[in-house]
C-alpha cells in the first residue's frame, strides 16, 4: 500500500493546485499566473504541503472553501 509522507507529498499537490487555480480563475477572473501566485502565498498552501496536517486528504471543494475564507 502506498503511504503518503513528507517525501512523496509533492506528487499529490499538482492535482490539488490545478483545481484551486481553476476555481479562482472562474470566480475572480484572475490570470492563471495570478491564481498560482495567490495560492503559493496562502496559508492553505503551507498546510497542504505539510503532510502532518493531512490537508492533502481534503477534496477540492473543501480546500477552495478554506482558501476563500483566507482571501
Amino acid at each position: 500500500m502506498f503511504q503518503i509522507n513528507q517525501d512523496n507529498l509533492h506528487l499529490l499537490l499538482p492535482g490539488k493546485i490545478s483545481w484551486l487555480v481553476e476555481y479562482l480563475h472562474d470566480d475572480y477572473g484572475s490570470t492563471l499566473q495570478e491564481c498560482l501566485d495567490r495560492i503559493d502565498r496562502s496559508k492553505l498552501y503551507k498546510k497542504l504541503s505539510t503532510e502532518s496536517t493531512k490537508y492533502w486528504h481534503l477534496g477540492p471543494v473543501d480546500l477552495y472553501e478554506e482558501l476563500k475564507m483566507e482571501l
